[in-house]
């Protein structure tokens, strides 16, 4: 505090007063040819918000800063703060996002010394931390009064930043109608101010490719990603123009094309490489890696190399679900090697990364540790298993991506002999993209007719055995 008081008073008004009284001024004393002692009065009884202009007049006066008359704070503290966010936001850029999450914390356990811009750049960097730490509930609760205020500027840099955030953090907690929601309506606003050709555009539109593709509509997804390709002369930043064609890669694979997609993943690891983005093209590395073993020039070994090279930057900077993603894909890959006590290790370390994550990822890495305890010869572990698995899907709101995971239960059923199991999750894959099974037909009904067909075909098979009288 400027001189010897226990106390720094609560509000700019306030502190103003007790300057000025330390000093033996009257309110006329401050008086300038812009500013009139009604209004300093004003000011001192917190009814008005003075300009910086007039900060700076009034703060020369009564012998301080303006920082000490806005927040309290003498020029080291508020310089110490200031750090502290910069740090946040350094932390955040390299990954350590635990770090950052508790230098913008105490910056913020300072609100009430913090001017309003800093408070509210502090407030948007705890929320980006704690969706890259998964708490995507505290990180909505954060990002969406933020997005509303009357304070974010329509299409500005924040606003964008705000929106991106809320359409990522929504995909990902299963909502994806009101993700699709905030980036259409995102996007339609900067296309309409004629910002349809910056790095805000570019990034909203691959996460709204993203969630298209989540929700099962591949086509909406493709026109999209070829639109935003086609705009790629304009100049985006590599890691927006990177985003674009990684969303693009994770379509095509959608539709069944994985050459197709390998091409564009290889052209997003391309741009990302010349970034300084380590998380983002470890990531890639890892879909990159996913692809070969689903191409038709399939080079697991290859694979293999690009995962564990991706998982051992990851364990450093990535999050829980990152890691998780890449010992699922090594999983995946040591099947493909034959070596299904290896992918039974790696698919449990996946579920134990996974335990406070969203249940979709969970799910598929028991079903990739089904198939390896089925490998094994543990046919009883993987039913377990499987049924954990489908517990955990039963919790989801439909998607594409649970489809998937449930027809890849439903081939595993099959695979071991597991009729009926296997009818109902593929009832359960056709009812995630929105056909439900017909009326009345049920996975017991088909094993009822199956038999009774068996049985006829056997009993004609007797008759036609028998020697002709």
């Amino acid at each position: 505090m400027t001189e010897g008081s226990n106390r720094t008073p609560d509000s700019l008004g306030q502190r103003l007063r007790m300057l000025r009284q330390r000093r033996g001024l009257s309110q006329q004393d401050l008086v300038t040819p812009d500013i009139s002692a009604s209004y300093i009065s004003l000011i001192e009884t917190n009814k008005r918000v003075p300009s910086e202009g007039v900060l700076q007049a009034l703060a020369e006066r009564v012998g301080t800063s303006v920082g000490y008359l806005r927040t309290g704070q003498e020029d080291d503290q508020a310089k110490e703060l200031e750090l502290k966010i910069a740090f946040g936001d350094m932390a955040l850029r390299r990954g350590d996002d635990g770090e950052a999450l508790q230098a913008y914390s105490e910056a913020l356990a300072a609100t009430p010394y913090l001017d309003a811009a800093t408070a509210r750049r502090a407030r948007i960097g705890q929320a980006l931390a704690l969706e890259r730490l998964g708490r995507l509930e505290a990180a909505i609760s954060l990002l969406s009064p933020l997005f509303e205020d009357s304070a974010t500027v329509l299409a500005s840099a924040e606003w964008s930043r705000l929106a991106l955030a809320l359409c990522r953090c929504y995909r990902d907690t299963g909502d994806y109608v009101l993700s699709v929601e905030i980036g259409e309506r995102a996007m339609r606003e900067l296309e309409r101010l004629g910002l349809g050709s910056t790095d805000d555009h570019l990034q909203l539109g691959a996460v709204l490719i993203d969630c298209y593709r989540i929700r099962g509509d591949l086509t909406r997804a493709h026109l999209l990603a070829l639109r935003l390709i086609s705009d790629d002369e304009h100049p985006g930043s590599q890691v927006a123009r990177g985003g674009v064609y990684w969303n693009a890669a994770l379509v095509a694979r959608a539709r069944h094309r994985p050459d197709e997609a390998l091409i564009l993943a290889e052209r997003a690891l391309a741009l990302l490489a010349e970034t300084d983005s380590a998380r983002n093209q470890a990531l890639l590395k890892e879909t990159c890696g996913e692809l070969l073993l689903e191409s038709d020039r399939v080079d697991v070994d290859h694979a293999k190399e690009l995962i564990e090279q991706a998982l051992g930057v990851l364990v450093a900077i990535g999050t829980t679900h990152d890691q998780a993603r890449g010992e699922i894909g090594l999983a995946k890959a040591s099947l493909r090697l034959g070596e299904p006590a290896r992918a039974g290790e790696h698919a449990s370390r996946a579920i134990g990364l996974l335990s406070n994550q969203p249940p979709y990822q969970a799910a598929e890495a028991r079903t990739v540790l089904a198939e390896a305890l089925f490998a094994q010869g543990e046919g009883t572990h993987a039913q377990d298993t499987l049924r954990t698995a489908e517990r955990q899907l039963a919790l989801l709101p439909a998607s594409r991506l649970s489809a998937e995971v449930w027809r890849r239960i439903g081939d595993l059923w099959q695979h071991h002999g597991h009729g009926p199991q296997a009818i109902t999750a593929y009832q359960h894959a056709l009812a995630q993209m929105g056909i439900p099974a017909a009326l009345g037909v049920s996975a017991h009904a088909v094993q009822r007719s199956d038999r009774t067909g068996a049985g006829s075909h056997t009993q004609a098979s007797r008759t036609r055995s028998r020697p002709e009288a």
